[in-house]
């Protein structure tokens, strides 16, 4: 039976903490949104495990709105509001005697790898852009190098098509977006190559499906099937969230691999949800893109759905994002017709009035489901239009 909430995939006397680490080569208030957001996240699924969020996301409208969905909501919020207020949430927990689970690596100052589920230098590898061959099968691999800054100008001319990734073992929240460039453009670099050494430079692929592999590794090590979604990305490559249900199935021996990169990371110690990124290309190639070994957006809402309707996994459901500056209470407010009209679950949300952050912003994760796909689309695309998404 697939998992309904973080404790049938981690078990008893387990924290979760999905906050990633600042670095100290990066401005205080660089990825400070996407980190705060992230930590919330995990509320909606967590049911009795104990969770260290930002107080961002325990705004009592939200949890009511996510419990009001019938969602597992965290019975133990561990709340924080500043870069202090973590750390002692952190150290509470281990005082409980608490394992940790971190999603992003967290400094082994702040707590010891023998205090979690997973090693801070085990998480930090297995996300790095930079080590995805170590764990896939070079048929599915894709032509990519290792650059030094130094040597990036010379792999990446403006005449040619290629992606650039981060190559680094520290945690960013997702924040270090892929870079697309198309042959011909203006050479824009991104943000990272200016605190980065290293850098991933891969071919640019013309891909005709991408897929969301979602698979998870609970106690027992081994890695099981969640769901297969479809990915929606935007024009510069950045996912803005997944199909659910009808999903071309993806190939027979692309599975069986994901399944296998799920194992052989489970082999050296880790537990807990992952998202493989892969693709086929116009011309028939089968592609890994990216290994997103934490809890994803496209998690959430696969959880969300096998708790509340298991029998919409097999029809048409879309996530979405919503960003706003408006308080979280105006912006569930203004939604509630949609969600009494029912096909619309909130699976998450962050406003930033209840932590340290001066920026005023309020991020709503929604989940659009239904029978017609075309009725999706179409009311997940009305709610992004209603918010300038």
């Amino acid at each position: 039976m697939a998992p309904r909430t973080l404790t049938d995939i981690y078990g008893p006397d387990i924290a979760v903490c999905a906050r990633p680490a600042q670095e100290p080569t990066v401005p205080s208030s660089r990825h400070r949104n996407t980190r705060d957001v992230l930590s919330a996240r995990p509320l909606a699924i967590a049911a009795d495990t104990p969770v260290i969020s930002s107080a961002g996301g325990t705004e009592p409208n939200l949890l009511a709105a996510l419990r009001d969905g019938g969602l597992p909501v965290g019975t133990d919020p561990r709340e924080f509001r500043t870069e202090a207020e973590f750390a002692t949430r952190v150290t509470e927990a281990l005082s409980d005697g608490l394992l940790m689970s971190m999603e992003y690596p967290q400094p082994t100052s702040l707590y010891p790898d023998e205090r979690s589920v997973k090693s801070a230098e085990l998480v930090g590898y297995l996300n790095n852009k930079a080590s995805i061959s170590t764990f896939v099968d070079p048929r599915f691999q894709a032509r990519r190098q290792i650059v030094t800054i130094g040597e990036l100008a010379e792999a990446t001319p403006a005449e040619k098509s290629w992606v650039l990734k981060a190559a680094t073992n520290a945690a960013h929240g997702a924040s270090l977006d892929v870079y697309l460039h198309r042959a011909g453009e203006l050479v824009n670099l991104p943000a990272f190559t200016d605190i980065l050494s290293e850098v991933v430079v891969e071919e640019y692929l013309d891909i005709h499906r991408n897929w969301g592999v979602q698979l998870y590794v609970a106690a027992d090590g081994k890695a099981r099937l969640l769901a297969v979604t479809d990915q929606r990305i935007d024009a510069d490559g950045v996912y803005t969230g997944g199909r659910f249900g009808l999903v071309i199935p993806l190939p027979a021996d692309l599975l069986t691999e994901c399944l296998a990169i799920a194992q052989r990371a489970a082999d050296v110690g880790y537990r807990g949800m992952c998202s493989l990124d892969c693709a086929q290309t116009q011309d028939g190639r089968m592609v890994m893109l990216d290994l997103n070994f934490r809890i994803t957006s496209g998690s959430i809402p696969l959880l969300a759905l096998h708790t509340i309707r298991p029998d919409a996994l097999d029809r048409p459901s879309e996530s979405t994002k919503i960003t706003t500056s408006a308080p979280v209470a105006a912006l569930l407010a203004a939604l509630r017709p949609a969600l009494l009209r029912g096909g619309l679950l909130v699976t998450g949300g962050h406003d930033t009035r209840r932590t340290d952050n001066p920026i005023n912003q309020t991020t709503l994760h929604l989940l659009v489901f239904g029978d017609d796909p075309d009725d999706v689309t179409t009311r997940r695309a009305a709610l992004e239009r209603m918010y300038d998404h």
